[in-house]
């Protein structure tokens, strides 16, 4: 199956220091990746180097057969790619609807009203302002506000920080309803198992910016994932 998403052979550093080296990824249509691994093994400068807040010293990042390797943020999701950064950066002051609205690739656009019928809730708080929302909330706002641009592919970087369990456990329904409904491709970064068994296709686990670990959904070695996530 071809992938929609495409990288291969990165490397990034932070001055002198490595972080990845020589690692490629491919994500198909329609599939959801959980890159896994401990904090500072390099899952969120994966992601900044795909969405272009980094640069790579070598290799590519296609995207929808788009070379976007030297492209900047703002190209790169006119090209298809959405980002939801580790922390839910909401905009407070602003209501959940203006929120959402800064997502659209041009004020010419409507909120698409799938949106609110993925996260409900952000209907019967639309007037409300981002920095009341509770923090489960608040993430459910960050991806609406990143599925707003109809991105090709979905990078999440860890969704559930932070968030109670019922929630989680409601955001790997929606992120697989949102997958098979828009044919959407994701990739999230996670370090939560039961998560990313629930909601990923195939699981990839960093060690130190290496993958050590790949294997489909009923395929991956638990035992062994979950040593790699404890060393």
């Amino acid at each position: 199956m071809e992938a929609v998403l495409d990288v291969t052979d990165i490397d990034v550093a932070y001055g002198q220091s490595q972080v990845i080296e020589n690692l490629s990824l491919r994500a198909a249509s329609r599939e959801i990746v959980a890159l896994m691994g401990l904090n500072g093994m390099g899952k969120t400068t994966f992601m900044k180097a795909v969405i272009g807040l980094l640069p790579v010293r070598s290799g590519s990042i296609v995207v929808d057969q788009h070379d976007v390797t030297r492209a900047e943020p703002h190209a790169r999701v006119r090209k298809g790619l959405a980002y939801v950064p580790q922390g839910r950066m909401v905009f407070p002051k602003l209501t959940v609807e203006e929120n959402i609205i800064t997502g659209l690739r041009s004020s010419r656009e409507s909120i698409p009203e799938s949106l609110f019928r993925y996260f409900p809730v952000l209907q019967s708080m639309r007037h409300r302002r981002g920095g009341n929302l509770s923090g489960g909330q608040q993430q459910q706002l960050v991806i609406a506000r990143a599925l707003a641009s109809r991105p090709k592919v979905l990078l999440l970087d860890e969704p559930t920080e932070g968030i109670q369990p019922s929630i989680i456990k409601e955001l790997a329904e929606i992120l697989k309803a949102i997958r098979d409904e828009e044919g959407l491709t994701i990739v999230v970064s996670e370090q939560v198992l039961s998560f990313a068994l629930a909601v990923a296709d195939r699981v990839v686990v960093l060690e130190r910016g290496k993958v050590v670990h790949s294997a489909l959904r009923d395929e991956v070695d638990e035992q062994e994932v979950s040593r790699l996530l404890s060393l």
